[in-house]
């Protein structure tokens, strides 16, 4: 029977190192768990002396390194939820990862989880181990849960953070639910308009030149316009490519990512929705970290990092170094001209109170209410908009094809 080598912790934490023997690596993980351990690593013994390390093959596609694991905010929420539900039914941190750890789910969370589990029997803290993977855990979320094992309320800050989870993702869907529908309308719009200009409009045109009549000008046009499509459609695709990527690139830099954040403050529907969301990310930030004992300073400084618009992160940014000197949140906020006087004001109420986490979530609040009235104005808006786009671009097609027929008509009845 194989013997494996193996690396475990106890409960107390206790590094166990020994051989067993079994029929697999799975057996062998079993009869660990059964003696009261929890594995950090099992190899089978033979291998493990003899392992070699493997030849280099010009052939190989292998990486050298695996990457590094990555969860989307799904999954970061998903894994919160059920951290904090075995927390709090009285298991200790090392033995809820390594249940979370046993199920296998075949995507990336997985081999994180077991990281975390591993480093966590090794004496490190979570917020640290989090802190090593910031793709995954944001500055928001090491900060809480730093706070929380300072406090030692892991599993409440856990809850919280789903809850904060769920209410972020519920703003980010309510925006891209609004998208969806113009989106669509819009490309398929375009995609009609393409196909009347390369397969359509050139077979009435066809027909047209062997009549030799004259044809009106808005048909001219219209000619003209497929003509160009089919002689020069690729050159076009090109132009649209290169100018795409160098917004893109353009966008990437902070003077083209300044630039657009600012445009968005002054488009009319779109700055409503851009500042709604930003000011709700804002105050139910800081409301989450302030309630969690997390200091001010820092507070304001992972709040900068999360309301996705460098304008207001300016502002707030601002407003944190004047606060260094003693100042109150509201003032320089107020100062600043970027946040309206009735967040600060609120704010300032919240102060004079000595409570700004209940002012913060009334002003969550009361912007959630200002960001659904954005969205439902921004999508009775485009519907219109769109279909009379639309209207115009087929309409202009059809009627350009049906004046060259009704002149034509009228040359056979004469």
């Amino acid at each position: 029977m194989p013997r494996f080598k193996y690396t475990a912790r106890s409960r107390t934490g206790e590094k166990v190192e020994g051989v067993i023997e079994a029929a697999d690596r799975r057996a062998a993980l079993v009869q660990i768990e059964r003696q009261g351990q929890v594995p950090v690593s099992v190899a089978e013994a033979a291998l493990a002396a003899t392992a070699k390390p493997a030849r280099r093959s010009w052939f190989s596609f292998e990486r050298k390194t695996p990457r590094a694991a990555r969860m989307k905010i799904k999954e970061v929420l998903l894994l919160t939820r059920e951290l904090s539900d075995l927390l709090a039914s009285g298991m200790t941190l090392g033995d809820a990862l390594h249940t979370l750890s046993r199920r296998k789910t075949g995507k990336a969370q997985d081999r994180l989880v077991e990281e975390l589990r591993d480093e966590i029997i090794q004496g490190t803290s979570l917020s640290e181990a989090l802190s090593r993977r910031s793709d995954s855990f944001p500055p928001l979320y090491v900060s809480m849960v730093r706070a929380g094992e300072a406090s030692g309320q892991l599993a409440e800050v856990l809850e919280r953070l789903s809850a904060h989870y769920e209410r972020v993702q519920e703003t980010r869907e309510k925006v891209l639910m609004a998208l969806i529908y113009p989106a669509i309308v819009l490309g398929v719009g375009i995609l009609t308009l393409v196909f009347s200009m390369i397969f359509v409009v050139p077979r009435f045109t066809a027909i047209f030149e062997q009549l030799g009549s004259s044809l009106p000008l808005p048909t001219r046009i219209l000619i003209g316009m497929s003509d160009a499509f089919v002689k020069y459609g690729w050159a076009l695709l090109g132009v649209i490519v290169a100018a795409t990527v160098l917004v893109r690139r353009y966008l990437a830099t902070a003077a083209g990512r300044r630039a657009w954040h600012r445009l968005q403050l002054h488009v009319p529907v779109i700055r409503l929705i851009v500042t709604s969301n930003a000011y709700i990310h804002f105050a139910r930030t800081l409301s989450s970290l302030l309630e969690n004992g997390v200091q001010v300073l820092q507070a304001l400084s992972i709040v900068e990092d999360t309301v996705g618009n460098v304008v207001i992160a300016g502002a707030i940014r601002d407003a944190r170094e004047q606060v260094t000197d003693g100042a109150t949140i509201s003032g320089p906020l107020a100062a600043g001209k970027v946040f309206p006087p009735l967040l600060t004001d609120m704010l300032a109420v919240g102060e004079q109170a000595g409570d700004m986490s209940s002012a913060l979530k009334h002003i969550a609040k009361r912007y959630d209410d200002e960001l659904n009235r954005a969205v439902k104005i921004l999508t009775t808006v485009l519907e219109p908009v769109l279909m009379l786009l639309m209207a115009i671009m087929v309409g202009f097609v059809a009627v350009s094809m049906l004046l060259a027929v009704f002149d034509m008509t009228n040359g056979l009845n004469v």
